[in-house]
């Protein structure tokens, strides 16, 4: 998939990525939002008690919170989130920590403060740990819509992985992973649950096969808010090896586009596969996401956040939708 890494030209108003690259850096441009912070909190809990679970995940019963019904829940993956002085992107999963700590995560690119063409997190420049998040629904191209919750930015491997000189070219180019606190008033308002497919069920630590079928929920404010366009099924490419299962191709009829990075996707079981990172335009138009077990794996060993582990859903998988 090596040419189709090239920029191109993406014709959307307000993307700050200049829609280049592989949509690392396609963000959209915000300012801030009304403050709303209705929703009602109930006890869920997932359908799934037998299956062992590893020591980077946690079933929501055992994570140490009351979770928000899926139904009712206010921040949840999938929703916009808008970083301050970044970009509109897309939330993917739920996370806590030995400190009762509760995140949302989306791609790092998203706090990018570069130009369209720094697409390599080794040597990109961001917003600090500490800028404000603000979540928010139905944002559009003429609205940045209502704002549901608020956060800041609690991890980035970007700025993780230029602190540390990381060396690794793969790293550099597809570990694109960020962590948003939640403010702990709000934690009784979320739910880990993906929006309409459910899941996940786990987390995928073996990368995508020819032909899996994927599915995902982005949220990009091109879509107008409507979250009827959210829901996204797609079909992988076999991996390549070269790249050191940091990143997997996938194609769709309705590809992800700038405001959907950050988007969770899911494999065949449900299982957390990666995060929307980047997009490459050709015949067929190419998504590349991030593999979400590297980039947890890197976050456990170098974000300083103990315990840190991916939440499961509270509601079943369901792939037939």
């Amino acid at each position: 998939m090596s040419n189709l890494r090239r920029v191109v030209a993406l014709p959307a108003v307000g993307v700050m990525c200049s829609a280049s690259l592989l949509i690392s850096g396609c963000g959209i441009g915000v300012s801030g939002g009304s403050q709303d912070g209705s929703g009602r909190s109930t006890v869920a809990t997932s359908p799934r008690t037998t299956s062992p679970v590893a020591a980077e995940v946690v079933t929501p019963e055992d994570a140490g919170h009351r979770w928000a019904a899926a139904g009712s829940a206010v921040l949840t993956p999938g929703i916009q989130a808008n970083t301050h002085g970044g970009g509109q992107c897309t939330t993917n999963y739920v996370f806590v920590d030995d400190t009762d700590r509760v995140y949302l995560s989306q791609s790092a690119h998203c706090a990018g403060t570069g130009g369209s063409t720094e697409t390599d997190g080794c040597t990109a420049t961001s917003q600090p740990l500490g800028t404000a998040v603000d979540f928010t629904r139905r944002g559009s191209l003429r609205s940045d819509g209502t704002t549901i919750g608020t956060g800041r930015l609690a991890y980035s491997s970007w700025l993780t992985m230029r602190q540390l000189g990381e060396a690794d070219p793969n790293a550099c180019a597809y570990n694109d992973f960020a962590l948003i606190e939640i403010d702990p008033g709000l934690v009784d308002q979320v739910n880990p649950s993906v929006p309409y497919w459910g899941g996940p069920t786990g987390l995928n630590t073996t990368g995508t096969p020819e032909g899996e079928h994927v599915y995902s929920y982005g949220n990009s404010r091109i879509r107008g808010g409507l979250p009827g366009l959210s829901p996204q099924r797609g079909e992988s490419f076999a991996d390549d090896s070269s790249l050191g299962g940091w990143t997997h191709a996938l194609k769709s009829p309705t590809p992800g586009i700038p405001g959907d990075s950050g988007s969770a996707f899911l494999d065949a079981e449900g299982r957390a596969v990666g995060t929307l990172s980047t997009l490459g335009l050709g015949l067929p138009i190419i998504n590349n996401v991030g593999d979400v077990s590297r980039e947890l794996a890197y976050a456990r060993a170098h974000s300083g956040i103990s315990g840190l582990r991916l939440v499961l859903g509270t509601e079943e998988f369901d792939p037939n939708r």
